[in-house]
Parts: C-alpha cells; sequence; structure tokens
C-alpha cells in the first residue's frame, strides 16, 4: 500500500521567482511579480510526484515594496493554513530583497509545529538558468519532512536550507546571496534536520483584534551622523499621533552598538520615554555586551542584525509588551 503524499500548501507572493524578462540571457532587467502561483507549478512538474499541492495567489509584487502592511495578512492566511488539519506543510514564495524580515516576522509571529518554508529566486523565471524552479523543489521537498517545522520558519534558497533567525542577504546578484552560520544542504538528514535550535523561545502571540502593526524605524548611525536625526524621526511619528507606546526606533550602531556620546544626549532629553529604542550592532555577527546602565526605555539585542531587531520590536509592541515585558522580550534572543 502507497503512504499518503504529504498535502502542502503554497502561498504565492511575487517577487523575482515570478518576474520575467524581454530575453532568456537578461538576469538583471525584468519585472518581478508577473506569473501566478499555477505558473510556477507548471514549470515543475516534478511537484507531483512530492506532494499534493494547492496554491493560492495572495500578493504578486516586487518585495522591495513589501513591508508591515502586507506582513499581517501573510501571518493571518499562513496561520489559517497551518491550523487547518488538512494541510502538512506550506511553501511561501517570495522576492529576495525583503525576505530575511518577512521571514523573520513569520518566524516569530506564527504558532505551529508544521514545516513553513520560504523560497525564492535570483533569477527570473524566463532567465536560460533560472533557479526559481529548483529552489521551489526543494522547498515543496523539505516542508514534506515533519521534522522541518521543530525550528520555525525555514528558507530554501541555492541548494541550502537556512533558519529565518539566522538569516541574512549578502550579495545584491549572486546565486548564492543568503548566508547563514547554521546553514545544511537540502540532502540533509533527519538527524542533522532535529539539531537546529528549537523556534519555541521566539514566539509571540499577536492579539486578533490588532489590524495594523506599529511603526517602528531604523536609522543607521556612522562616523558623524547627527543626532538630529533621531528627534526627526520621533517628531514625525508625534505628528501622526503615533507615539504613546505605539511606535519604537531602532539605530545600527557601530562596534559593540556603541552610541556616540552626542546620541545620548538626544536619545535622553529629547525622546519621550514612552518610546522604545534598540540599540543594535551593524557588524552583521556577533552578539554585543549587556549593560545595566541604560535608561529603561533603551533595549539591548544582544546577536540581531539591526533588520531583525526591527522585526522584534514591531512584533513586540503589536503583542502589547511595554515596559519590563518588552526588555526580557529582547532577552530571550
Amino acid at each position: 500500500m502507497n503512504a499518503r503524499r504529504s498535502r502542502i500548501a503554497l502561498v504565492a507572493t511575487g517577487g523575482t521567482i515570478a518576474g520575467t524578462a524581454a530575453s532568456a540571457t537578461d538576469t538583471a532587467n525584468y519585472t518581478a511579480g508577473q506569473l501566478g502561483a499555477a505558473e510556477l507549478l507548471d514549470a515543475v512538474p516534478q511537484l507531483a510526484a512530492l506532494a499534493e499541492l494547492r496554491a493560492e495567489q495572495l500578493f504578486n509584487i516586487d518585495s522591495k515594496d513589501m513591508g508591515p502592511a502586507h506582513w499581517l495578512p501573510l501571518l493571518r492566511r499562513v496561520q489559517a493554513l497551518a491550523d487547518d488539519d488538512a494541510i502538512d506543510g506550506i511553501v511561501i514564495t517570495h522576492g529576495t530583497d525583503t525576505l530575511e524580515e518577512t521571514a523573520y516576522f513569520l518566524h516569530v509571529a506564527l504558532s505551529t509545529g508544521k514545516p513553513v518554508v520560504m523560497t525564492a529566486a535570483m533569477r527570473p523565471a524566463t532567465a536560460l538558468s533560472a533557479d526559481g524552479p529548483l529552489n521551489l523543489y526543494h522547498a515543496v521537498q523539505l516542508a514534506c519532512r515533519p521534522l522541518a517545522g521543530r525550528a520555525g520558519v525555514l528558507a530554501v534558497l541555492g541548494d541550502r536550507i537556512l533558519p529565518a533567525a539566522l538569516l541574512t542577504k549578502r550579495h545584491p546578484s549572486a546565486i548564492d546571496a543568503f548566508s547563514s552560520p547554521a546553514a545544511l544542504t537540502v540532502d540533509a538528514s533527519d538527524t542533522q534536520l532535529q539539531a537546529f535550535p528549537s523556534s519555541r523561545h521566539h514566539h509571540i502571540d499577536l492579539p486578533i483584534e490588532v489590524q495594523a502593526l506599529p511603526p517602528v524605524e531604523l536609522l543607521t548611525v556612522s562616523a558623524g551622523s547627527s543626532p538630529a536625526l533621531a528627534a526627526a524621526v520621533v517628531r514625525a511619528l508625534a505628528r501622526a499621533n503615533l507615539i504613546a507606546g505605539r511606535a519604537g526606533l531602532v539605530l545600527a550602531l557601530p562596534g559593540n552598538a556603541s552610541l556616540p556620546a552626542a546620541w545620548e544626549t538626544v536619545l535622553t532629553e529629547d525622546l519621550p520615554p514612552a518610546v522604545p529604542v534598540v540599540l543594535a550592532s551593524r557588524c552583521g555577527a556577533g552578539a554585543t555586551p549587556h549593560r545595566i546602565d541604560r535608561p529603561g526605555n533603551w533595549l539591548q539585542c544582544r546577536s540581531l542584525d539591526p533588520l531583525k531587531a526591527r522585526v522584534r520590536l514591531i512584533a513586540g509592541l503589536a503583542a502589547g509588551l511595554r515596559g519590563a515585558r518588552l526588555k526580557r522580550w529582547f532577552e530571550r534572543v
């Protein structure tokens, strides 16, 4: 008797994997988000041997235009699919530009033990050497493996499995544009999958009444950057009546998230204490030391890069965390 095939839901959101160009040799001048979910599946007939597939199109956009306004409906749709007993795993197609941010948001906000796998492409679907079809095949293959659900959201690109918590795009155009210190090859064993750290300590529940995610801005502090930038951001949020504990700021700082002296004055005197400020390192690797001599609204993010720190702050604020509870949310990284 043949074993039942896994039942996999495909949620398409656009990106280069669904992009087209006028020439098969053109991998730079193309338009993202042109093909639908059904066309993506038609390009990989081998998927029929892997799983029973159910495809839907949630968005069809270039991921440079993907943001928090899209994350919430995506989260709600993927959560509904994960809660469906008729679904064993979920694959999400996405653009590469903001993949790491969407993936990390889903990683912290989804509540499921089922595999959720994101995939994308660096070359459009019309390219002579398009990478999307094989990436999609490997993503569905991984989503069919129940053990893939224990580490939270995963991404599959370029023959590698990368956890959302440690996913970074490092090159604007190379096929192997993404890196992670915890990457596995797509033929990884169950033992290797089990070695991925559990995602349970990352999860946060967003109340069903949340209709929009709170605004959080990210500023990169370089040598001699004006601290007036921070004050300007807060004034802009205040004009939009978005302060009152519902907005935040992330600073990408040099070295050990070292705050220039000129910025300390602005953050302590000009920013309302209701605005949480996350101090992140722009180095891209390593963990910043814990400091206890910081104001209560200054948060440390240890090993998170600035992009993920922003996502984590958005999720924490959306979940209603404030003060000490918000600080503990960052201490769990």
